[in-house]
Order: C-alpha cells, then sequence, then structure tokens
C-alpha cells in the first residue's frame, strides 16, 4: 500500500536550517507530482513547495528563496531544504502525493522555530 514517511522536523532557532524527508513506496514515485504542505496551530494547511515529475519547482511566497524541494527517484524520496528559518515557519509539515483515484498524506512531522 502507499506510505508516505516523514523525518527531519525538530526544535531550530531563527535563522537556522532543517531538512525534511518524505520517503515514499507502493506507488510509481518517479512518475508523480509530489507537494511539502504544512499547517500551524489553529491555522488551515497551506502550499509551502511541489515538484513535478520532471523536476520543475514551485514556492508559495513566503518561502520562497528559503526553501528549496528536490527529489531523489532512486531513492523514492522527496526533500524540503528549509534555511533562515523564522518563527512563522512554525507548523507541521506535511507530505503530498496527488496519485489517482485517491491522493495521500504523511503523518507529519512537527518543525519548531523558537529561541
Amino acid at each position: 500500500q502507499v506510505q508516505l514517511v516523514e523525518s527531519g522536523g525538530g526544535l531550530v532557532q531563527p535563522g537556522g536550517s532543517l531538512t525534511l524527508s518524505c520517503a515514499a513506496s507502493g506507488f510509481l514515485f518517479d512518475a508523480y507530482h509530489m507537494k511539502w504542505f504544512r499547517q500551524p496551530i489553529g491555522m488551515e494547511r497551506e502550499l509551502v513547495a511541489d515538484i513535478t515529475a520532471e523536476g520543475s519547482t514551485n514556492y508559495a511566497d513566503d518561502v520562497r528563496g528559503r526553501f528549496t524541494i528536490s527529489r531523489d527517484n532512486s531513492k523514492n524520496t522527496v526533500y524540503l531544504q528549509m534555511n533562515n528559518l523564522k518563527t512563522e515557519d512554525t507548523a507541521v509539515y506535511y507530505c503530498y502525493a496527488p496519485l489517482w483515484p485517491q491522493d495521500y498524506w504523511g503523518q507529519g512531522t512537527q518543525v519548531t522555530v523558537s529561541s
């Protein structure tokens, strides 16, 4: 079955960096778009970044220039490199695979940016 397993979250000071990983299984990973979302406490889930099967990327305005999404098809893994983190980046980060006929979410990983 399809599984998405995130890792790499944690506590970091403002200005610091983290790299999130999402290990995928159960589908043809290199044929699909992959996305990262985040959900701060009490707020709606929002798109952070996405990457096409061919490797084209897109970012939310407030992370562009600080975050980088990438994928390693040999490892069935998508990454989110986060630099210059701000307190407002604090959220649960989710990996998302828009498959057909249903889409899938990972369990999420907490990122807390605090001094």
